[in-house]
Protein backbone atom coordinates (compact mmCIF):
# COMPACT_ATOMS: atom_id res chain seq x y z
CA UNK A 1 0.00 0.00 0.00
CA UNK A 2 1.38 3.36 -0.69
CA UNK A 3 2.43 5.30 2.51
CA UNK A 4 -0.47 8.39 1.63
CA UNK A 5 -3.07 5.58 1.50
CA UNK A 6 -1.63 4.27 5.24
CA UNK A 7 -1.48 8.18 6.08
CA UNK A 8 -4.51 9.34 5.50
CA UNK A 9 -6.20 5.35 6.87
CA UNK A 10 -4.34 6.25 10.07
CA UNK A 11 -5.36 9.77 10.09
CA UNK A 12 -9.43 8.66 9.54
CA UNK A 13 -9.28 6.12 12.32
CA UNK A 14 -7.57 8.52 14.70
CA UNK A 15 -10.39 10.84 13.77
CA UNK A 16 -12.84 8.51 14.65
CA UNK A 17 -11.33 7.94 18.33
CA UNK A 18 -11.73 11.29 18.95
CA UNK A 19 -15.09 12.24 18.01
CA UNK A 20 -18.58 11.55 19.73
CA UNK A 21 -20.05 9.05 17.74
CA UNK A 22 -23.43 10.71 17.06
CA UNK A 23 -21.64 13.73 15.79
CA UNK A 24 -21.93 14.51 12.19
CA UNK A 25 -18.31 14.91 11.79
CA UNK A 26 -18.38 11.29 12.75
CA UNK A 27 -20.37 10.19 10.56
CA UNK A 28 -18.63 12.11 7.73
CA UNK A 29 -15.21 11.04 8.54
CA UNK A 30 -16.73 6.88 9.00
CA UNK A 31 -18.20 7.23 5.05
CA UNK A 32 -14.50 8.58 4.08
CA UNK A 33 -12.86 5.83 5.35
CA UNK A 34 -15.41 3.44 4.20
CA UNK A 35 -14.55 4.72 0.64
CA UNK A 36 -11.03 4.52 1.04
CA UNK A 37 -10.77 0.79 3.03
CA UNK A 38 -13.84 -0.77 1.47
CA UNK A 39 -15.23 -1.66 4.47
CA UNK A 40 -18.85 -1.09 5.62
CA UNK A 41 -20.37 1.03 8.53
CA UNK A 42 -21.17 -2.20 10.56
CA UNK A 43 -16.98 -3.56 10.17
CA UNK A 44 -15.54 -0.12 11.12
CA UNK A 45 -17.69 0.79 14.11
CA UNK A 46 -16.77 -3.12 15.51
CA UNK A 47 -13.29 -1.95 14.66
CA UNK A 48 -13.97 1.20 17.16
CA UNK A 49 -15.58 -1.55 19.84
CA UNK A 50 -18.66 0.22 19.30
CA UNK A 51 -20.97 -2.31 19.48
CA UNK A 52 -24.04 -0.71 20.23
CA UNK A 53 -24.10 1.82 17.70
CA UNK A 54 -24.32 -1.23 15.18
CA UNK A 55 -28.47 -0.96 14.97
CA UNK A 56 -28.07 2.83 14.16
CA UNK A 57 -29.14 4.08 10.14
CA UNK A 58 -26.63 5.38 7.92
CA UNK A 59 -26.92 9.29 7.80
Amino acid sequence: MPPEFLRRRNALWKSLRSLPPQSPEFGEVLRELSALTGWDRARILAGLGHEGALTEPEA
